[in-house]
């Protein structure tokens, strides 16, 4: 998304939310994360239903500023990835159920 216009007003808002379908080297993750935080938001958390988390993910998760990621478990991830930033929402169990009830 465009992080220079479209924010609307961040300033001094508690929590600010971010949601995407897919996450995975968290580059534009954390840019945005600095970005809103520049412009005056006080946490920043973000939403995915893909945690792909390769690469450099881990550690540039670690070392934002992120609150919390929440992510659902549609893909197993690494030790190395579950952060305490990182919260996992499993869904893999219902899914699979209404998959073979259909």
């Amino acid at each position: 998304f465009c992080l220079s216009r479209g924010l609307g007003d961040v300033y001094k808002r508690q929590y600010i939310h971010t949601v995407d379908d897919m996450v995975d080297t968290a580059g534009t993750l954390c840019k945005a994360v600095d970005v809103l935080l520049e412009q005056g938001a006080r946490r920043v958390f973000a939403f995915c239903s893909h945690g792909v988390l390769s690469g450099p993910a881990a550690s540039r998760i670690k070392s934002s500023q992120l609150t919390e990621l929440v992510i659902l478990d549609t893909i197993p991830l690494s030790k190395e990835c579950m952060v305490s930033t990182v919260i996992v929402v499993v869904v893999s169990e219902q899914y699979f159920y209404i998959m073979n009830i259909l």
